[in-house]
């Protein structure tokens, strides 16, 4: 018999769970080890490390020159107070926050600390709303929601063309790192920066507390404008605690972390940037982005800098996987002082993870272990973790320290909702929508189904079983489970299909809409790299392709709900503006079927000649 693969020494929490049924008949499931005290306000910790390690680098970037420009807690202290006196001085307030235009970089970094020291409220703003929209139509709902007092531009010119065309109100002062906006008034942020602080910004930072908000964080769920979800510093501070429960090899080293995982996402700019300055560490923003342009940067800097803990998503794991196979001074540097590696947004395929092992095992004999969880940003964000080395795609993991998990019947589905510190009170200036988000015990319903791994070990965890509303019927009654469908859609269609959009509401068969990775499908296609979408998707390499994944999918089924009996690749691409895509890249299956009814009809009715059924279908036929 084989030996058990060997894992580099890693401690987790032990969090033994609790289980029982109401008579409601809902499941309430909880740990039973206590939470533990925690910070009042984030920026306690800023201040305790300013004195502690005064000079250890909080966050660092690489400037024009290619070399990392620092910033350590003591200069992150005192900035904090400088910005946070210029934003007094200009009266801004939870009615008239900063709302941020900009990528991951350090001024964004300090004005964003300064409002936390001062207790004025901010709004990271995904920069898609700007660069990618072409009606800017979700910019001007965001700034309507909070009215900002002032709008912080990273690059103005990069911003301009966003800004002038939701620029109303003379009362919202710009302030810019670079460039300018033409025809609006602009304030250099290093005006901001030379303001001398006073005791104001200490009685400032006193007045600030727990139930203060921090930020604003947008999401658009399964509707089509963004909400904003009010973070405080309870939220935040309980949620880091949560998580130092969970992990407490976070206690034994400061973290060091690589992370280009953006801002305006609760995963980047709460749990990631909160792990590091909770716990003393570093944070190397990577200008890096898991695309086939983008993952050179990430690599260049992951040969520098060997992290404790990395953090990406599935696409960016396989690409990384890929490059850690054939370099090994990249292998190196990477295994060097890593402990832990995590994945979010959507299921790790299975090879991708074996190759991971391997070249781990080829760089220091042992594997690192992956895990995940399940959280959302109104969860700010962690609510169940993996707590064991070997984590299972699919995995969820068992209710973090004083979060209480209701498991909640949904036709044969079961939605998972929460109650505790880190849950969100609700959406800014949306009373309907926040009192529709909880039910009648005030646990937030999350809209995600899970199962158990083990019904009778409620120890092993619950695993994610996909969204409850996105399931729907067959006309002969049966249920079709979207989630864990496109989750075999996409480990059969990697690397050349992106995503898909499972169709069948109310018909007598399931079909698909295929995304396509219009890159690889072009190298796929050998045409030119000129060449029209529809040259490229209707080549016949491509269309191949296509036609052996249908099949497959047809094979492989058990019955109506999990075999796949027609597609449909999509030339046109999914749309930012139109909510059938976040700024995040994953689709939003509802407003894709919305706006693509056209193409679903056709994929019923047989009328457009590039549908693709599978050949043992044609030949039954």
């Amino acid at each position: 018999m084989a030996a058990a693969p060997r894992y580099r020494s890693l401690a987790f929490g032990k969090l033994p769970v609790e289980k029982s049924i109401g008579q409601n008949g809902a499941t309430y499931v909880k740990t039973s080890m206590p939470l533990g005290d925690y910070p009042r306000r984030l920026t306690d910790r800023l201040i305790y490390w300013a004195k502690k390690t005064p000079d250890q680098t909080y966050i660092a970037k690489r400037d024009e020159s290619g070399e990392w420009r620092r910033v350590s807690y003591k200069q992150l202290l005192d900035a904090s107070r400088r910005i946070g006196q210029a934003l007094l001085d200009r009266g801004l307030s939870v009615e008239r926050p900063v709302l941020l235009l900009s990528g991951n970089d350090i001024e964004n970094l300090l004005l964003t600390m300064a409002c936390q020291y001062t207790g004025i409220p901010y709004a990271p703003i995904s920069p898609a709303y700007s660069l990618v929209s072409k009606d800017y139509a979700k910019l001007r709902h965001v700034i309507d929601v909070v009215s900002p007092g002032l709008i912080f531009a990273s690059d103005a010119d990069q911003y301009v063309a966003a800004i002038t065309s939701t620029h109303t109100s003379n009362n919202v002062e710009y302030v810019c790192t670079r460039g300018s906006l033409k025809q609006i008034p602009t304030t250099p942020f290093e005006t901001l920066l030379a303001t001398p602080a006073s005791d104001a910004v200490d009685a400032a930072y006193e007045a600030t507390g727990p139930d203060t908000i921090v930020k604003f964080l947008f999401t658009s769920g399964s509707t089509s404008l963004p909400k904003a979800v009010i973070n405080t510093q309870r939220m935040i501070c309980s949620n880091q605690k949560m998580m130092a429960n969970a992990w407490p090899f976070l206690e034994e080293e400061p973290p060091v972390l690589l992370d280009w995982l953006p801002w305006n996402h609760t995963f980047g700019g709460n749990h990631n940037l909160g792990i590091a300055l909770y716990h003393g560490g570093t944070v190397y923003i990577d200008d890096g982005r898991p695309t086939d342009q983008g993952i050179a940067e990430t690599l260049r800097n992951l040969r520098e800098i060997s992290p404790t803990i990395y953090f990406n998503v599935p696409i960016g794991w396989e690409k990384i996987a890929n490059a850690l196979d054939n370099d090994q001074a990249l292998r190196n540097s990477y295994y060097r002082n890593l402990k832990l590696q995590f994945y979010s947004g959507a299921a790790l395929a299975q090879p991708v993870w074996n190759k991971l092992h391997a070249t781990a095992e080829k760089a220091c004999g042992e594997r690192i272990v992956m895990t995940t969880g399940l959280g959302m940003t109104e969860t700010s964000p962690s609510a169940i973790w993996v707590l064991t080395e070997r984590a299972l795609a699919g995995q969820a993991g068992v209710p973090l320290p004083s979060l209480e998990v209701k498991l909640v019947p949904h036709g044969d589905k079961t939605e998972i909702r929460y109650r505790g510190p880190s849950v969100t009170p609700g959406y800014w200036r949306a009373p309907d929508q926040t009192a529709k988000a909880f039910d009648e015990e005030g646990y937030f319903c999350s809209g995600d189904a899970v199962k158990w791994l083990d019904p009778n070990d409620p120890n092993q965890g619950l695993m994610f079983d996909g969204r409850v509303a996105e399931d729907f019927k067959l006309v002969t009654g049966t249920w079709v489970s979207v989630g864990p469908l496109r989750a075999v859609v996409a480990r059969e269609g990697a690397p050349y299909l992106q995503d898909s959009v499972i169709t069948g509401h109310d018909r007598h068969e399931v079909g698909l809409l295929i995304v396509p990775n219009r890159a690889l499908c072009q190298q796929l296609s050998g045409l030119d790299a000129s060449a029209t979408d529809d040259a490229v998707l209707s080549s016949p390499p491509v269309r191949e392709f296509f036609q052996r994944l249908v099949d497959r999918l047809y094979a492989s089924g058990t019955g109506s709900a999990t075999r796949v009996t027609r597609a449909l690749v999509l030339v046109r691409p999914p749309s930012l503006d139109l909510g059938e895509i976040t700024d995040k890249g994953s689709i939003n299956q509802r407003a894709v079927l919305t706006h693509r009814n056209d193409s679903v009809e056709a994929l019923y009715t047989g009328t457009d000649p590039a549908i693709i059924t599978p050949a043992a279908k044609q030949q039954r036929s």
